[in-house]
């Protein structure tokens, strides 16, 4: 997960959010929750993409991350395989998108 680039440009400086995520994760019975809209550019772009574009900066390492949550629903990524976290995170995809990312995780197999 990327909270500071844009493919390989800047646009915001590393800070709260792998603090959150590290902190939530190592506190007694604490989660870490990603909470992000489905879309963004007003709709005309997918939050949930196959793959970070080229260059970006991992934010969230995927082992500090244990929900996903959109307004479609809560993908719980915790212990599951990349395929599973991947379905997971597709069913919480906004739906204009999903069929674009169940199409891009069939051939990524």
């Amino acid at each position: 997960m990327t909270a500071e680039s844009l493919g390989a440009c800047q646009v915001a400086g590393i800070g709260g959010q792998f603090d959150f995520v590290l902190g939530a994760s190592r506190s007694a019975g604490g989660v870490s929750i990603i909470a992000l809209p489905s879309t963004g550019r007003d709709g005309a772009v997918s939050r949930i993409v196959p793959q970070l574009a080229a260059g970006a900066a991992v934010t969230t390492p995927r082992y500090l991350t244990d929900y996903v949550v959109t307004e479609q629903g809560a993908a719980r990524l915790r212990g599951l395989s990349d395929r599973a976290r991947a379905t997971a995170l597709v069913a919480v995809a906004h739906p204009q998108y999903q069929g674009e990312l169940e199409r891009a995780l069939r051939t990524s197999s």
